[in-house]
């Protein structure tokens, strides 16, 4: 979907470069993995007590953990659903396609200039630049690691219903890891993957849409990016 916008000078053409789900379902992965960061390092090391009470009516550390778990299926839901929109939705073409820059070596060189201030921003089709795509495919594979470390670390303390079903399933990959010690380490140090990968995210959000406004922070919030008109 495009619209002609006239600027005064210059014409341009406003895209709807991701859908409506494509952007509902990035706030709430954002929202989990917060709330996923801040209850999972209160669970590992909890900082907080609750209030002396001589009935058992204070269970924080329950809340937090019950928390966590219903922020980390959430965070799995979301993720599911948003690899389908990759793969299948139409309005999610231009993340496919960018897919293509990843293999043109000058593009390549042409984007660490533009990062480098040392070059112009290269042409590019789809909705990423290449290390921008394969940023989020590592990011993907950080979600799907910590996702199943955490399905393994929970049928650990729920052993019926969904936790036995889940065990049923995820089993090889605690005896992979050589025992639930090693899921424990593995689910920590993605956590810290993620405290380094927002802030970098975060930075280049804002670089880019201060270097380039044609729609950058605010591509995830309206879904609306600005191109230049190229009239024949």
């Amino acid at each position: 979907m495009k619209n002609s916008i006239n600027s005064g000078k210059k014409d341009f053409q406003a895209y709807e470069e991701f859908s409506g789900l494509t952007r509902i379902f990035h706030w709430i992965r954002a929202f989990a993995i917060f709330g996923l960061m801040f209850t999972g390092f209160y669970i590992a090391f909890p900082f907080l007590q609750a209030e002396p009470s001589s009935t058992p009516t204070h269970f924080l550390q329950a809340y937090v953990r019950s928390w966590h778990l219903f922020l980390g299926f959430a965070l799995i839901g979301v993720s599911i659903f948003r690899l389908y929109l990759f793969i299948f939705d139409r309005q999610s073409h231009p993340e496919r396609i960018s897919f293509a820059a990843c293999l043109s070596p000058k593009i390549w060189i042409d984007q660490i200039k533009v990062y480098l201030f040392l070059g112009k921003h290269p042409h590019i089709k789809g909705a990423y630049n290449p290390l921008q795509f394969v940023t989020y495919f590592a990011l993907a594979l950080l979600v799907l690691i910590i996702s199943i470390t955490g399905v393994v670390l929970y049928y650990n303390v729920y052993h019926n219903g969904l936790g036995a079903i889940l065990q049923t399933f995820f089993k090889w990959f605690e005896v992979m890891c050589g025992g639930l010690a090693n899921v424990r380490l593995i689910h920590h140090i993605a956590t810290w993957g993620f405290v380094i990968f927002i802030p970098v995210h975060i930075y280049m959000v804002v670089w880019n849409s201060l270097r380039y406004p044609n729609g950058g922070a605010d591509a995830m919030i309206s879904g609306i990016r600005y191109k230049k008109d190229i009239k024949i």
